[in-house]
C-alpha cells in the first residue's frame, strides 16, 4: 500500500542512540507441572499489570525505554503455560477486565488453536496474542504507553504509523522508501520520523554510493517502528 506521508525531526531534545531505545528483558523457566491441565488457572502475582498464570512453564517479561523519559514506551510478557487455549483465554479475559482493560473489536480472532484480541488498557493500547505449541498455551501480551510515546515525540498522525530512523556512522546516508529518498545526517544524535500509511513497504539504504541494506517493513495504523540503519543486520522493531 503506498499513499502520502509526511517526515519530520523529532522535537524532544534527547540523546538517542538508534532511537534512544533501551531494552530490558527479565525471565525464568519453571519446573513444570503435570501435562496439560484444565484446572482453574490463578495469577501468579494478582498485582501485575501484566498477569501470568501460576501454572506456567515459562514467563519472561521486556520493557522498552526512551533515554531521559522514566515510564516505559513499551511492556511485554511471554509465556507458555500448559492448560487449553480456551481456559488461558478465559484466564486473561477475566485478569485483564479487573485491571481496567477494554476489549475492542478490530482485530478479533478466536479461533480453535489461535487468538488475537485488542485492549484499550488505562496506560494506553494493547494486544495479547495466544497460540499452540507442544501441548502448550503460548501467550504474547503488549501494552504501550501513550504518555511516554507522547513525551518522546513517537505518537504517529492519526491513522498512519511512525518510523524512528537514524544513521550511526560519522557519515551521511539516504533513505528510500514509499517513493521518497531522505538524507540522514550521520551521528547518533540525529533521530528522524517518517508517518507512513498502513501497509507494506520496500526500503534501501544506501551510503557512499554504495547499497548497505535492502529490506520491507509492514506497518499498521498507530504503530510507531525503530529501523535499524547501523551496521548490523536487526530487523525493524516494533516500540509503540
Amino acid at each position: 500500500m503506498r499513499g502520502q506521508a509526511r517526515w519530520l525531526l523529532p522535537l524532544c531534545g534527547l540523546a538517542l542512540l538508534a532511537a534512544g531505545l533501551i531494552a530490558a528483558s527479565a525471565g525464568g523457566w519453571m519446573p513444570p507441572p503435570s501435562p496439560e491441565t484444565s484446572a482453574a488457572l490463578t495469577p501468579a502475582d494478582p498485582d501485575a499489570d501484566l498477569p501470568v498464570p501460576k501454572q506456567h512453564n515459562f514467563s519472561s517479561s521486556n520493557t522498552t525505554h526512551v533515554t531521559g523519559i522514566e515510564i516505559p514506551l513499551r511492556v511485554g510478557l511471554e509465556a507458555h503455560v500448559p492448560a487449553q487455549l480456551s481456559d488461558v483465554l478465559a484466564f486473561y479475559r477475566g485478569e485483564l477486565a479487573k485491571r481496567g482493560w477494554k476489549e475492542r473489536p478490530e482485530g478479533t480472532v478466536v479461533a480453535a488453536d489461535h487468538v488475537q484480541l485488542a485492549f484499550a488498557s488505562p496506560r494506553g493500547p494493547a494486544s495479547l496474542k495466544l497460540g499452540r505449541a507442544k501441548d502448550e498455551t503460548t501467550v504474547d501480551l503488549v501494552q504501550r504507553n501513550t504518555e511516554a510515546a507522547a513525551k518522546a515525540n513517537f505518537l504517529p498522525t492519526a491513522g498512519q504509523a511512525r518510523l524512528i530512523f537514524g544513521y550511526l556512522v560519522p557519515d551521511v546516508a539516504s533513505l528510500t522508501i514509499n517513493d521518497q529518498t531522505i538524507k540522514i545526517a550521520g551521528g547518533e544524535n540525529h533521530p528522524q520520523a517518517l508517518d507512513l500509511p498502513p501497509g507494506t513497504y520496500s526500503y534501501k539504504l544506501v551510503v557512499s554510493g554504495y547499497t548497505l541494506r535492502t529490506d520491507t517493513i509492514t506497518v499498521a495504523s498507530g504503530e510507531t517502528w525503530s529501523l535499524q540503519l547501523g551496521d548490523d543486520d536487526r530487523k525493524p522493531d516494533q516500540i509503540y
